[in-house]
């Protein structure tokens, strides 16, 4: 499932177009890769994000989305600019290979947040396995973008290191660890034992469980912990999980893969008068 080298290749290219006319425009800027094309952790349906810093008081998002019309990057009706957005962004999709593209300015979170991943993916070596079935399985029930009512994919990558992180069997997190047994205890967890209502998840510091209470007293702006409540380890006080609406919605469908994979390797299926139906 992971990406070929063409694939990488060909997503390569689609930065360095864009890349040109950024540079074209301002020669001191810097381009960033981050988000899943920067970790490896896409799927062939996956955007690129890209973010530009330079000196500017607001993003200039109208000027560079002229610069990406005139060079026919973009699909001509594929390009947007939400400056609207809690991050300001132009969405287009490129011309010649239809991968869909974000571009924002002088955000760093995103590349913070990718530095992160990849340390973890380093400590946790089945991290990667992991989290592409689960990408995979998502997209599959369009639980894969929290606008649709599913969860982020760093959301989803915070709760596979917390899984891994507080695994009671330290044999777990080897090599060549039982995937398929993992992905069902990670369906199990999740579908089944953790408590939505009234636990948080923290990353730092190894790792724990946290009452929402405790998660509460350090937010801002009077929020409140949301239904899937994640500690962001790069920015405490915000709630990594807060706009993932859908979070019952995802839970469902893990209880729901948890029941037929447990199923499917118990040895009484075998014994089953409908196995072959199955």
């Amino acid at each position: 499932m992971s990406p070929r080298p063409e694939e990488a290749a060909m997503r390569r290219e689609v930065v360095k177009r864009i890349e040109t006319v950024i540079k074209d425009l301002w020669p001191t800027a810097d381009v960033s890769i981050f988000g899943s094309f920067s970790t490896g952790l896409y799927l062939p349906t996956s955007d690129i994000d890209l973010v530009v810093f330079g000196k500017w008081e607001r993003p200039p998002l109208q000027l560079l989305e002229q610069a990406l019309r005139k060079h026919n990057v973009a699909e001509p009706y594929s390009i947007k600019v939400l400056d609207k957005a809690t991050v300001p962004i132009i969405k287009l999709t490129d011309q010649e290979t239809e991968v869909k593209v974000d571009i924002s300015f002088n955000v760093e979170t995103g590349v913070k947040a990718a530095r992160f991943i990849k340390e973890y993916m380093k400590k946790y070596s089945l991290l990667p396995y992991l989290i592409l079935v689960l990408k995979q399985f998502l997209l599959q029930r369009d639980l894969n973008e929290v606008f649709t009512g599913g969860i982020s994919s760093y959301s989803l990558i915070l709760m596979a290191i917390s899984f891994l992180q507080l695994h009671p069997r330290i044999d777990a997190r080897r090599a060549d660890e039982n995937l398929g047994m993992l992905l069902i205890e990670f369906f199990e967890l999740y579908g089944r034992n953790f408590n939505y209502l009234k636990t948080g998840i923290r990353i730092k510091n190894g790792g724990a469980y946290i009452a929402k209470e405790e998660i509460m007293k350090v937010m801002t702006n009077g929020y409140r912990p949301s239904m899937l409540c994640i500690e962001d380890p790069l920015l405490p006080g915000n709630d990594v999980g807060r706009s993932s609406y859908g979070a019952m919605q995802v839970k469902q469908v893990f209880d729901y893969a948890y029941i037929v994979l447990s199923h499917a390797v118990s040895p009484l299926a075998r014994s089953y008068p409908n196995r072959d139906s199955e």
